[in-house]
């Protein structure tokens, strides 16, 4: 689920949850945060209001100390999220740490290729993109940044899932799985079966079952110890696609950070 924080959008288990939320001062906090999503450039306070549930002047009260704090900023009449969100992110070491050491061989993975790179984590049920290489002739569409997407329907997804605990593919195959395109993976057994493949293969594939013209292909990110620290991507139109020539430039790449010890 991409996170936008409509209680109407949400599955009915994660509506109470966010009810229980709405309770709370910090509950609240979060869900006013969480009614961002990945497109939003600046919400209302009526918006605010009803993505979250919360009361217009109950919103209106924490939207100003949240201003205070730097978490929000103000668009005339608009709220947007503030710069200290960014700031407090970047201090994650997992996240830092991961991203600082890959982030020269994506430049480098980019220039070869010409096509986007991603760099995604796991984030609960959710792909979390923390860094990317890309052109400015590039569409933004294909280019997420500290953007989330969803597990069962992007190659960094499926890479994850493969290489992640046992856990997490039950627990996003018994969820429903939304239909972004035509294409997209929503039976469970289908999906299970897939990431079986993407184990055996070590790599995942989606064509156009996030987007309609774009396809993308990933390789997990392991650690000396084997563990699955994260997923390296590239995304490119399916009218010039190449998987195989982007498979080992991912592969090169990969392999290029183990020797030099970038994944720690």
């Amino acid at each position: 689920m991409i996170i936008q924080g409509r209680l109407a959008e949400t599955p009915e288990r994660d509506q109470d949850a966010l009810c229980d939320a709405a309770n709370s001062v910090i509950g609240k906090v979060r869900l006013i945060i969480d009614a961002f999503g990945p497109e939003d450039g600046s919400l209302s306070l009526s918006e605010l209001s009803r993505r979250t549930g919360i009361s217009k002047a109950s919103v209106h009260r924490l939207a100003r100390e949240l201003l205070d704090w730097g978490v929000l900023e103000r668009n005339e009449f608009e709220y947007q999220l503030g710069i200290h969100l960014y700031e407090i992110g970047s201090r994650v070491p997992r996240v830092r740490v991961l991203r600082d050491n890959v982030r020269p061989f994506m430049a480098d993975l980019h220039t070869e290729t010409h096509e986007t790179v991603h760099l995604a984590v796991l984030a609960g049920l959710e792909v979390l993109f923390i860094e990317r290489a890309n052109g400015y002739r590039q569409s933004p569409r294909q280019s997420k940044f500290a953007g989330r997407t969803h597990l069962h329907c992007s190659a960094t997804g499926k890479v994850l899932m493969a290489f992640g605990s046992g856990e997490l593919l039950d627990e996003v195959a018994s969820r429903a799985m939304p239909r972004m395109t035509r294409f997209t993976i929503t039976s469970p057994r289908a999906l299970v079966g897939q990431i079986e493949q993407v184990r055996h293969d070590g790599f995942a594939v989606e064509r156009e079952e996030t987007a309609l013209g774009y396809m993308s292909i990933a390789v997990p990110l392991f650690t000396h110890e084997g563990v699955a620290v994260g997923a390296l991507s590239i995304t490119a139109p399916t009218y010039r696609a190449d998987a195989n020539r982007y498979l080992k430039a991912l592969q090169v790449t990969r392999r290029q950070m183990t020797e030099v010890g970038a994944l720690i």
